[in-house]
């Protein structure tokens, strides 16, 4: 049986529904119509193990099959100057709310396959060290069972996710006032502000080790 959450964890839930804009009202998203819209997305996402160079080189994520409702958050918060991406501000900007919910929506469908097995119900067990780390920043509060199993669709599957690319976005929230990289969430900044940066690359470096339904899609052009 499932323990209730805390009433600390409850209070982070809470706080993290109202971090995060929501995605206006009456606007539904169209995958069909998101798949002709992604051009200025795949150059980075739709080439497998694609490296950015800025803040530092890392992996850029993988994002089909993640959640269509975060996708759409996210790019809110670029368009807003909330995440402070340089790249990522002036694609979200170009883009309307129509836009954007498309985009979203193609990309939560475009890692689907039919009869594909779901990760594995029982991960690896973490180190001590790495299973203290995680209770401590309650990660599984959110981020759900496994970590691919958010507990609000607005909430990223993190499960699988690049490692490098965790590290550095965890490291983003830390230091959430940088012009160009900072991440303002106070959720997140809470969190992430309670570790050292190794202690922060230990949790990525599990949690990108786990299966994943999270999946980089080659385009055509790029195979």
């Amino acid at each position: 049986m499932k323990k209730a959450l805390s009433p600390m964890f409850a209070a982070l839930t809470l706080a993290a529904v109202a971090a995060f804009p929501a995605q206006a009202q009456g606007v539904t998203g169209d995958a069909q119509a998101g798949a002709g819209k992604i051009a200025m997305c795949i150059g980075c996402h739709g080439i497998k193990g694609y490296q950015s160079s800025f803040p530092e080189v890392y992996k850029v994520p993988r994002i089909s099959g993640q959640n269509a409702k975060y996708i759409a958050s996210v790019l809110e918060s670029y368009k807003k100057g909330d995440r402070k991406h340089p790249s990522m501000r002036a694609i979200a900007g170009s883009l309307t709310e129509q836009d954007i919910a498309d985009v979203a929506a193609y990309y939560e469908q475009s890692g689907r396959t039919e009869g594909e097995s779901a990760p594995a119900a029982t991960p690896p067990a973490p180190s001590a060290q790495v299973t203290q780390l995680l209770q401590k920043g309650a990660c599984v509060s959110c981020h759900g069972d496994n970590f691919s199993k958010p507990i609000d669709p607005s909430y990223p599957k993190i499960a699988g996710q690049y490692p490098d690319y965790l590290y550095v976005a965890l490291k983003s929230y830390k230091d959430n006032g940088h012009q160009t990289w900072g991440r303002a969430n106070p959720v997140m900044a809470g969190m992430a502000k309670q570790f050292s940066n190794a202690e922060l690359k230990a949790m990525a470096n599990y949690i990108g080790s786990l299966d994943s339904e999270l999946k980089t899609i080659p385009q055509s052009r790029f195979r």
